[in-house]
């Protein structure tokens, strides 16, 4: 047996996977291995994560985690469709940072760096009593205890082991990009519901903002082909001119939303992590983090399995399906529900939304609360 465990995807949640097995024997498969850039970059990324404090730890324990160039979030502010708005502060909750914004391609360079990888497109999957193989496209073939999906939302690794999906489209596009802005953002995250739409903005080092804005696909295609000035207005107008006049540093970009749900995490030996998982909508900033928790817990299920077992045993995997289900559905109902909510447009539901979040702002232990389930 060549290999412990064959990891599909190079994104951050199949790197991190693999830097983070280190006691195993690991190969990753990626189509693109990336080359860090030890040069530093110009400009701004249009992507970002807000990271949670507990991922940041995992990232910083495998010497993945870009310290540098990462902004920490020291409050929050929650605008609602009116007046109504919760504020969520790190100092009064007691801990640093509610969260860390980061770009991708500084988080995907920290994560390559001294990573080997497989340049290779998987073409077959066959499971066997005692091992899996996989076959790339060209013939090679690489055979381990376990594989695990970690190549997105749709996933070879998945279809290719018989676990269904249930996946459907949102009918928005998520527009980002990058801003500097007149008023300084204190490293204050900002996000306001439209009814309908959700406009995020996160700091970035310096007086700058990442914008992640949710719209019905059309209008977002409006908005993308706007003059730069154009849309800077637009954004303004948005944000209630919360940052002052902002000017455009990066061009748009927009991607399709969808909501998707494996019915099951496992097969035998494959394990599902990150979108080829569960795909949520970006409205919590959630989607990388519950990819870099489902990392963390197969992991920590691996290593707890003893040395002499195999990690492709079939119990081993229940373990760590038992433990994800539930936080990975606690997650999906929250913030498919908050959508729901938001989405909807009669005098009833606005009434109920807006005083929810007032009334929130005012329970202190219900604020520290949902804190404490987000820092995770």
């Amino acid at each position: 047996m060549d290999l412990d465990l064959i990891v599909v995807g190079g994104g951050p949640v199949g790197a991190s996977l693999a830097r983070a097995a280190s006691d195993l024997a690991v190969a990753l498969v990626a189509a693109e291995p990336r080359v860090p850039r030890d040069a530093p970059h110009e400009g701004f990324d249009a992507r970002v994560y807000a990271l949670t404090p507990g991922n940041v730890e995992f990232l910083k324990r495998i010497g993945a985690m870009p310290e540098a160039d990462a902004t920490p979030v020291h409050a929050m502010r929650i605008h609602g469709d009116d007046a109504s708005r919760i504020e969520f502060d790190a100092y009064r909750a007691g801990v640093p940072a509610l969260a860390w914004i980061v770009e991708d391609r500084r988080l995907q360079d920290a994560l390559w760096r001294g990573l080997d990888a497989e340049a290779g497109v998987p073409e077959a999957i066959e499971i066997e009593s005692d091992q899996a193989v996989l076959r790339l496209v060209g013939g090679r073939e690489m055979r381990a205890r376990l594989i695990a999906g970690a190549d997105g939302a749709r996933s070879f690794v998945r279809e290719r082991a018989g676990i269904p999906a249930a996946d459907r489209a949102y009918g928005q596009s998520a527009l980002v990009a990058n801003f500097a802005c007149e008023r300084p953002h204190a490293n204050t995250a900002c996000q306001w519901f439209q009814g309908g739409p959700v406009l995020a903005l996160l700091p970035l080092p310096g007086s700058h903002v990442s914008m992640v804005w949710s719209l019905p696909a059309p209008e977002a295609a409006r908005l993308g082909a706007l003059a730069p000035d154009a849309l800077c207005r637009e954004v303004e107008a948005a944000s209630r001119g919360a940052l002052g006049q902002l000017s455009l540093v990066t061009a748009p970009r927009s991607y399709p939303l969808r909501r998707l749900a494996a019915r099951r995490l496992i097969a035998p030996r494959v394990a599902l992590l990150g979108d080829a998982a569960h795909v949520v909508h970006p409205l919590a900033g959630q989607g990388l983090n519950l990819g870099l928790q489902d990392v963390r817990t197969l992991v920590q299920v691996l290593g707890e399995r003893g040395r002499l077992r195999d990690p492709g045993d079939y119990s081993v995997l229940r373990r760590y399906e038992r433990a994800r289900a539930e936080p990975i559905l606690a997650m999906d109902t929250m913030v498919d529900g908050l959508y729901t909510l938001f989405q909807a447009r009669n005098p009833l539901a606005t009434r109920l939304r807006n005083a929810g979040l007032n009334l929130t702002d005012r329970v202190p232990v219900l604020k520290n609360l949902l804190i404490r389930q987000a820092i995770l």
